[in-house]
């Protein structure tokens, strides 16, 4: 055999090598990858060949598959059709498109909700001996309908989020974005409405398909402060310490850079933390915060979850709490401005913590999933993800915000004959301010911790502030769920 020959069959023998590297890498090792890819539509097609698991809160019906009469033949139904009761789930539940694969519950739990589960192979062996009708599990929400459909009501399509917590366990009781969308459409058998309903929805500045409780980050604001005062107790300052306080103060390292009370509001010379804390007074927090420095802000901070995903089922974005900062910078971070940024899930989740004795127990939205036949395959046990206070930190902070609402910035959100807890937030930001409120009730027992943020005031002007807008919202969901015997 000449040379060019040699040459041309080791060429060849090389390609051949390559070819079958590739086969085997594709085939094996990307195998599960490719399969669980949501946009594999020969997946989608084999899935849609058999009844979708149900997904189900508090023994309601959210999502289920109905038969057709074409190719595809089992229609995903959300809120059997209601389009008002079908976006208020939506951040939830999310959707199952044809074209755009899926989101939510249906993408963290496709493997059970289509019967691909491991945990459900002897099922599908005994499905084909049997020729019996293959199906998917089912999931069970931790969700309360009822508080969840308020909220939505609440916000009345204002851009905001609420998310409700019961802080004994970490179960999400209500986690809402408005405005939200419709997920019917993007679930039909037809792929130009898919299209069409999504670059609609894509395109409008509002923003409907973003979950705004877990994937959008904003500043705290005053509600941030709840944070400062922690480090300030863990640091061994006590409720009644004394800090000045004044209608503003000039930021160090500045060239006359003034930090202002909300409004201009003046104050006495002297207030405790308590009072600091109840009249959210910006300029002695900024004071605290600097004495206490960036580092313990940070520090406990990141206690709370701050600079670290959530180990949630939903998709989730981080909250941030910058690094390295300076005096000016740590005093504008103490009252949660400058890069301060965080979710409605992680507010809730610094209430939750401090509603439970200083203990932060894992958020999660799923309590149970189901075989087919409706043996349980997997229940979620509630799980402590970290102690950011102690319990005597924690009391006292929950008495520092009972203040809030009794007699501060928060009394909007009062309860006749229940004792709440609070911190109200107005946060600055390029528009006009975002309306927070943070809280939990009963202070003494609770089982309810809840965030509400509404951006921008809800369109409410200078007075837009989140005792006027927030706080009111917060007190009709905690009551609602404290009467439903949460």
């Amino acid at each position: 055999m000449n040379r060019p020959i040699r040459r041309v069959a080791t060429a060849a023998l090389v390609l051949f090598g390559l070819l079958f590297l590739n086969v085997n890498y594709i085939q094996v090792v990307r195998a599960n990858a490719l399969k669980k890819n949501p946009r594999n539509t020969r997946l989608l097609l084999d899935e849609y060949g058999r009844p979708r698991g149900d997904i189900i809160a508090a023994r309601s019906t959210l999502v289920e598959s109905k038969p057709t009469k074409d190719r595809l033949k089992y229609l995903r139904v959300y809120a059997n059709g209601r389009a008002d009761v079908a976006s208020a789930f939506a951040p939830v539940t999310g959707y199952y498109s044809l074209v755009y694969g899926a989101t939510g519950i249906e993408r963290a739990f496709n493997d059970t909700l289509s019967g691909n589960d491991d945990r459900l192979f002897v099922r599908r062996v005994s499905d084909i001996l049997t020729g019996r009708q293959p199906q998917g599990g089912s999931v069970i929400l931790t969700i309360d309908p009822d508080l969840q459909l308020l909220a939505a009501q609440l916000l009345g399509g204002r851009r905001g989020s609420v998310v409700a917590l019961d802080p004994r366990t970490g179960a999400v009781l209500a986690l809402v974005t408005s405005p939200s969308y419709d997920p019917n459409p993007l679930s039909s058998h037809d792929p130009t409405r898919i299209r069409a309903t999504y670059q609609r929805l894509l395109a409008d500045k509002d923003r409907p398909l973003v979950d705004r409780a877990a994937e959008e980050v904003y500043p705290p604001g005053s509600t941030f402060k709840i944070v400062t005062a922690a480090a300030a107790l863990e640091s061994g300052m006590r409720p009644e310490d004394r800090l000045p306080c004044a209608r503003s103060i000039t930021l160090p390292l500045t060239r006359g850079v003034q930090l202002r009370n909300f409004s201009g509001e003046s104050c006495p010379s002297n207030v405790s933390l308590t009072e600091a804390l109840q009249h959210s007074y910006n300029t002695s927090f900024a004071t605290l915060g600097m004495r206490l420095g960036g580092q313990r802000l940070q520090d406990m901070a990141e206690k709370f979850g701050f600079n670290a995903r959530p180990d949630f089922a939903l998709r989730t974005v981080d909250s941030a709490f910058p690094e390295g900062l300076n005096a000016p910078q740590t005093a504008q971070s103490a009252i949660g401005q400058f890069d301060v940024r965080a979710t409605p899930l992680q507010m809730a989740m610094v209430a939750a913590a401090i509603a439970n004795d200083g203990r932060l127990m894992r958020p999660y939205v799923v309590s149970e999933s189901l075989a087919p036949d409706l043996t349980v395959l997997d229940r979620t046990a509630p799980k402590e993800q970290s102690r950011p206070v102690s319990a005597a930190t924690a009391n006292a902070l929950t008495q520092m915000m009972v203040a809030v609402v009794q007699g501060g910035t928060g009394t909007r959100a009062q309860i006749p004959g229940v004792t709440v807890a609070g911190k109200t937030g107005t946060a600055q930001n390029a528009g006009p301010a975002h309306a927070w409120f943070v809280g939990f009730a009963p202070a003494e027992a609770p089982k309810i911790a809840i965030a509400v943020l509404v951006e921008n005031g809800g369109g409410g002007g200078d007075s837009a502030t989140g005792g006027r807008i927030a706080a009111p919202i917060a007190q009709q969901l905690m009551a609602a769920a404290l009467r439903s015997g949460q």
